[in-house]
C-alpha cells in the first residue's frame, strides 16, 4: 500500500512545485498539507481523468492547488449524486454538466434565485387568470416555432432566475401584442426591482426582490407597472451582479399592464399558454444540478420546495417513460444556464402531476401597445 501510494505523492509535490513556479517557501508545513489532502486518493484515478476533462470542456480555472483538490471532491461527489438521480429519473439522463464542480449549497445560492415560499405567496396587485376551453387544444404546441422566444441567456453566477423568468413571459407577452420580438433588461431588474416596495413588506424576510439575492416573479411585474416600464437588453445590459439603478423611462421598451395567477390544473396552463403564451413558473430544481437531456419524471420530487423561476414556452406529447407505460406528454422549459447546459439550454418535465411542484407558482401578463 505505501509503494503504491509513493507515485501520487510525487505527483503532488511536482504539481505544487509548479503552482508556486518553484520559488522557495519559508513554510516547510505547505508541502505536507498537500500532500495530506483529503482528497488526494483521487488523483490518478479514472475520476481525475473526467474532472481534467470536465476543467477543459468548461473552460475551468482554479487559483491554487488546494482549490483544484477541493473541487475534485466535490466533483466525485456530484458524480455519484448523478447516479443517484439517473435512478431516481431513468427516462432522463443525467450526469456532468457545467456545475459539476459545485456544491449543492453553491449551486442553489448562485444559479437559482426564487425567495423561500415564494409559491405560497398570493397575488396581491395581479388577478387570477379565468377557466379556459380545453377542449380544442393542439396535441404539441411551441411558441419558439412561432418566433416569440428569445435565445437561451446566461444569467452566470447571480441568483436571478426570477428577472429571467420575468422577462421571457414579457418578451412573449409583447411579441403576441406587437408581432415583434425584443429581448429585455434582467439587469434593469435586477438593479432597481427593490428600491419600490409594491407586493412586499420590507420588515418580512425573503419577501422583496433583491437582485442576486433571490426575488418574485410577480414583484417584478409590480416593480414594472410602477416604474412605467423595463428596457431593452440592447439600452440597459446585463452584467451579472447588482449594481446602481440606471432605469431611463425615455428608454422604456415594453409596458405592463397587468398580470395573472394561472389555476394549477395543467390542462388550464396549457390553455392559457396556447391563448396567451409562454408562462413564468416556479420549480423545484433539485433534479437540475445533473440533467443533461430527456423527459424528467422524478420518481421522488417535492411539490414545496420551489426555488428556481423559468419559462414554459410549449409542450409535448410524445415523451417516452418506461415506468409510466409508454409515451406521455411533457412540458418544454427554457431555462437561464446557457446553452451549455441540458437540450441547448431546455428543460423537459413530464406533464400532468404537478411534477416538482411547477403548478404552484404560474404566472402571466398582458403588455400595453
Amino acid at each position: 500500500m505505501a509503494g503504491r501510494s509513493l507515485p501520487y505523492a510525487a505527483a503532488v509535490i511536482m504539481l505544487t512545485c509548479a503552482v508556486v513556479h518553484s520559488r522557495p517557501t519559508s513554510n516547510p508545513n505547505i508541502i505536507a498539507q498537500f500532500t495530506d489532502h483529503p482528497n488526494n486518493h483521487l488523483l490518478g484515478t479514472p475520476t481525475e481523468h473526467r474532472f481534467t476533462a470536465f476543467i477543459q470542456e468548461h473552460g475551468k480555472q482554479y487559483s491554487t492547488r488546494e482549490e483544484y483538490l477541493h473541487r475534485l471532491g466535490v466533483f466525485s461527489k456530484n458524480l455519484l449524486r448523478a447516479a443517484e438521480h439517473q435512478l431516481l429519473d431513468p427516462t432522463a439522463v443525467h450526469g456532468v454538466t457545467p456545475f459539476s464542480d459545485l456544491e449543492e449549497e453553491e449551486f442553489e445560492r448562485m444559479y437559482l434565485g426564487v425567495l423561500k415560499g415564494g409559491g405560497q405567496k398570493k397575488l396581491r396587485n395581479g388577478g387570477v387568470a379565468p377557466t379556459m376551453d380545453v377542449t380544442d387544444l393542439p396535441e404539441d404546441f411551441d411558441w419558439r416555432d412561432k418566433g416569440a422566444v428569445t435565445e437561451v441567456k446566461t444569467q452566470g453566477a447571480c441568483g436571478a432566475c426570477w428577472a429571467f423568468s420575468t422577462t421571457g413571459v414579457l418578451e412573449g407577452a409583447n411579441f403576441i401584442a406587437t408581432g415583434k420580438l425584443r429581448t429585455l433588461s434582467e439587469q434593469q431588474l435586477i438593479d432597481c426591482d427593490h428600491t419600490v416596495a409594491i407586493l412586499c413588506d420590507p420588515s418580512e424576510k425573503d419577501a422583496c426582490d433583491s437582485g442576486c439575492s433571490g426575488g418574485l416573479m410577480t414583484n417584478a411585474y409590480g416593480y414594472l407597472m410602477n416604474a412605467g416600464g423595463i428596457q431593452s437588453e440592447e439600452s440597459y445590459p446585463y452584467t451579472g451582479k447588482a449594481g446602481e439603478c440606471r432605469f431611463d423611462p425615455e428608454k422604456i421598451a415594453v409596458k405592463v399592464a397587468n398580470f395573472t395567477s394561472i389555476p394549477t390544473d395543467e390542462d388550464q396552463m396549457a390553455a392559457h399558454l396556447v391563448n396567451h403564451g409562454p408562462l413564468a413558473v416556479g420549480l423545484n430544481s433539485v433534479f437540475m444540478q445533473t440533467y443533461i437531456g430527456g423527459v424528467s419524471c422524478p420518481l421522488i420530487c417535492s411539490k414545496k420546495l420551489v426555488n428556481h423561476g423559468v419559462l414554459i414556452v410549449g409542450y409535448g406529447s410524445q415523451g417516452f417513460s418506461i415506468l409510466r407505460l409508454g409515451n406521455k406528454p411533457y412540458w418544454i422549459i427554457k431555462n437561464s444556464w446557457g446553452k451549455r447546459w441540458g437540450e441547448n439550454g431546455y428543460y423537459k418535465l413530464c406533464r400532468g402531476s404537478g411534477m416538482c411542484g411547477m403548478n404552484t407558482m404560474v404566472s402571466g401578463v398582458m403588455t400595453q401597445i
